[in-house]
């Protein structure tokens, strides 16, 4: 019998940009959910997984997840870059970002030294970026610090955002989570998105703020709006669960399909779920393994584990046994593995079973 396909995710995490820290979060208690059933029929969704905001499934048949768990992300997201954007009517700053952008960062050191100095704070935020990431310059996070304390102090939301999670941190000075919250509090105001979502994400937690999902929503979608994917995905789970917002099915699937087109691999998965079901969208199974074979190649084990599921059974696309199988045996590696698909293994033609085996290999460096 096929397993349903599905996942759920792990905790929210601190969008960090480069050197910045990364939060375990805890989100709000869930109601404890009845261990979930096999469907009988064709295999959508697996419930072993951890959840964001709220455990979640797409299927046919409801089906429950367990209680989320914190986690220090066994596999953290990409790393932000902050590039701070030059006003449009200050050439000398363009010169500053342009250089920037080229990788010329010595350049653009030298050129926003002699702006930061005429009191420029994009200048200044962009001398915190290059001593904060060891960028045409050492490695320094006390004048990391210093320059980003400038450049927020002259209004500037990058910095403040920046300077927030240095404090969070402990870079280039002591923790001082009071300050971050300011600091956020005061970009979010600002729109900064990132900082919006770092803040959200602290109301969620309840231990740094008190905890406040309706606020915590607020901002997300506040983040979201301004086009931030992992806002996208974080309010996609509130909205499919209720969490601090009214249940709304269709409204999570389409910022799922948001997070998605930017590359946000756990957004990819369940927006392909929520494609193999027709959830909360017209149903569209090729379009659906398109989307978890993409999300494979990017490591999610969860992708890779429902991608052999699908391959191996040729539900929405052509049987191929050995990539389904291959698939198995890198999802296995990260412990997302089927003791099902373990069993159908051995009992794979043996020339088969080598072809699976060497493919896994090769796509995970090993001999």
């Amino acid at each position: 019998m096929k397993p349903p396909l599905s996942t759920s995710f792990l905790a929210l995490l601190l969008l960090a940009t480069p050197a910045a820290a990364q939060l375990s979060l805890t989100p709000p208690a869930a109601t404890p959910s009845p261990a979930p059933e096999k469907p009988k029929e064709n295999p959508k969704e697996n419930p072993k997984e951890k959840s964001a905001a709220k455990p979640h499934a797409i299927t046919k048949k409801k089906e429950a997840a367990p209680a989320p768990k914190p986690s220090a992300s066994p596999s953290p997201p990409p790393a932000a870059t902050v590039i701070p954007a030059p006003p449009t009517d200050n050439s000398n700053a363009d010169l500053v970002y342009g250089a920037y952008q080229r990788g010329q960062y010595k350049t653009a050191f030298d050129l926003a030294t002699a702006r930061a100095q005429a009191g420029d704070p994009k200048a200044m935020t962009m001398l915190g970026q290059l001593y904060s990431n060891a960028l045409g310059i050492k490695r320094d996070y006390v004048k990391a610090a210093e320059w980003y304390k400038r450049a927020s102090d002259a209004g500037d939301r990058e910095a403040m955002f920046e300077l927030a999670m240095m404090r969070v941190a402990g870079r280039g000075g002591s923790i001082d989570k009071g300050d971050a919250v300011k600091l956020l509090a005061s970009a979010a105001k600002l729109g900064e998105p990132k900082a919006a979502y770092n803040l959200a994400l602290l109301y969620l937690d309840g231990q740094t703020l008190p905890q406040d999902v309706r606020r915590s929503a607020e901002l997300l979608r506040q983040a979201a709006d301004a086009g931030l994917p992992e806002a996208q995905y974080a309010l996609a789970t509130f909205y499919k669960e209720g969490t601090g917002v009214p249940k709304d099915i269709d409204r999570a699937v389409r910022l799922l399909q948001a997070a998605s087109l930017a590359d946000n691999v756990d957004a990819e998965v369940e927006y392909a779920i929520a494609l193999f079901n027709g959830t909360g969208t017209p149903r569209n199974k090729p379009a659906a393994v398109a989307l978890l074979r993409k999300a494979a190649r990017q490591g999610s084990p969860i992708a890779q584990s429902r991608l052999a599921w699908v391959l191996i059974y040729g539900d929405g696309t052509p049987v191929d046994k050995i990539e389904g199988f291959k698939w198995h045996l890198i999802a296995r590696t990260a412990g997302k593995g089927e003791p099902d698909l373990d069993k159908q293994l051995s009992d794979l033609a043996p020339e088969d079973r080598a072809k699976a085996e060497a493919a896994a290999k090769k796509w995970l460096g090993t001999k």
